[in-house]
């Protein structure tokens, strides 16, 4: 794949530079297979040809926005379908979707603004630049539905910044978009115009975090505000904005077109539609897989080929690195939905599903996710900006043999003391993991401190 930066890529604008990227057979490998359940996102994709607004069209793209302008749907009742869908945010909270709409206060006055988060930065998650490469028109139309059933006209779509091909791929489909008639003013011939713009960000994590996002569209440094007001009263530029996933956004096309119900009985009560899980680490296949929520983990992990070279599998983690670890007999048992996962002490998330066999060690795995957390924290907050490089250097000291039996007491002190404690929830990424792998792998760090080694023979 090409590794060049953004800007060398803006300093060499050749057709072919980020279309290489995106026809790399490992690229494909993510989603063009054929082990996801009844797809509704990935419905139809069969190569990465199949992105551009003809091929949309031919899989029913933009029928759903069409229904609506053309059929007079009002916007209560778009709202009152998405509610009836029962789809919950993609982007790791899990807040019901159509009423996260519905608090958009629609006789306000001014502008309003629709965003979406696209600044996919969880380790382990690499689902919504998939959506951008292969599938953006379904974001353009959600969002496009999104802002009709809100009573908004100006949209952005918020890009990781080291994801440069896709931020590319998505403004060709802008313009597609715009050209057919499903973008600017009067669309369709109706009273509705939406004008969406994409931009992207330059790779900070803390950026995922909605408050600090809207910071960094608005041309400022990207920390986190304190909440109240929230954005659908204060929002971008003091304005009221709703934010939501690219993935969220992706699914409303197939409600409008299919019926809130009928997708609720794709997955669970309370867990409605399909989702995609990010599968990755030791398995024979890891890529994007979208299946039916409350479909079980042993399933999924059937899908992606199992564990890699007959290895056992020892723990999992079930929603992005932020999220609690889980041994491998809890996961066999749990069913992929934001309340079955709930239930077994950890969170759905972003999707991102972290598998690791025997061969791993929990201290070293723990060291490399405290790392990410300590570079990544903005350092707005005391006990993020200090206790995330407290966390490190104790890990860091227990997996290199000079940790003692305080340190594994003061690991849990300072986590406890992290979580719950900050403006937004990067203090919680980073102590919940720790918390996790003290509460289920206690014995290896307790070996580390006594015996100077790790618990996992050498030669495995």
């Amino acid at each position: 794949m090409n590794s060049r930066t953004p800007e060398a890529k803006e300093e060499n604008v050749g057709a072919n530079d980020f279309r290489e990227a995106l026809t790399d057979v490992r690229v494909q490998e993510t989603c063009f297979h054929d082990r996801h359940i009844t797809p509704q996102i990935y419905a139809g994709l069969t190569s990465a040809a199949d992105w551009s607004i003809k091929a949309y069209e031919a899989r029913d793209g933009y029928q759903a926005l069409r229904r609506i302008l053309t059929e007079g749907l009002t916007p209560e009742q778009v709202i009152a379908e998405v509610k009836a869908s029962g789809l919950r945010g993609r982007g790791g909270a899990g807040f019901p979707t159509g009423l996260k709409w519905s608090f958009m206060p629609r006789q306000f006055p001014g502008q309003k603004y629709l965003v979406c988060n696209s600044d996919e930065g969880e380790p382990g998650t690499f689902k919504d630049r998939d959506i951008l490469r292969y599938n953006p028109h379904i974001v353009i139309e959600g969002m496009a539905i999104a802002a009709y059933a809100m009573g908004i006209s100006v949209g952005y779509n918020y890009i990781h910044g080291e994801i440069w091909d896709a931020y590319a791929r998505f403004e060709e489909a802008l313009d597609e978009a715009r050209a057919a008639g499903y973008l600017g003013e009067s669309i369709m011939g109706s009273a509705f115009s939406f004008q969406l713009h994409a931009f992207h960000g330059y790779g900070a994590y803390i950026c995922g975090e909605e408050t600090a996002l809207l910071e960094s569209l608005e041309g400022k440094k990207g920390q986190p505000r304190f909440k109240p007001p929230f954005p659908a009263s204060f929002g971008l530029y003091g304005k009221p904005t709703t934010i939501n996933n690219t993935e969220t956004f992706a699914a409303v096309p197939w409600i409008i077109r299919n019926g809130g119900p009928k997708f609720l009985e794709v997955g669970k009560p309370n867990n409605g539609g399909t989702k995609i899980f990010s599968v990755s680490g030791d398995v024979e296949r890891p890529g994007n897989y979208e299946i039916p929520l409350g479909t079980p983990f042993a399933k999924l992990l059937e899908l992606a080929g199992g564990m890699r070279g007959g290895h056992k599998l020892k723990m999992v983690i079930p929603g992005g690195s932020s999220m609690p670890v889980l041994p491998a007999e809890i996961m066999m048992a749990t069913d992929m939905d934001y309340d079955s996962i709930a239930k077994a002490g950890s969170m759905l998330g972003s999707g991102a599903v972290i598998v690791m066999n025997e061969t791993r060690c929990a201290v070293k795995s723990l060291l490399r996710l405290s790392y990410f957390y300590y570079e990544e924290s903005c350092g707005q907050c005391t006990p993020c900006r200090e206790g995330t490089g407290w966390l490190w250097r104790i890990v860091d000291r227990i997996e290199h043999g000079k940790g003692t039996h305080d340190d594994l007491k003061r690991l849990g002190e300072i986590a406890e003391n992290i979580q719950g404690r900050t403006i937004c929830a990067l203090g919680d990424a980073a102590a919940m993991p720790v918390k996790a792998f003290l509460k289920h792998y206690w014995s290896e760090f307790e070996h580390h401190v006594e015996h100077k080694h790790c618990m996992v023979p050498s030669y495995v």
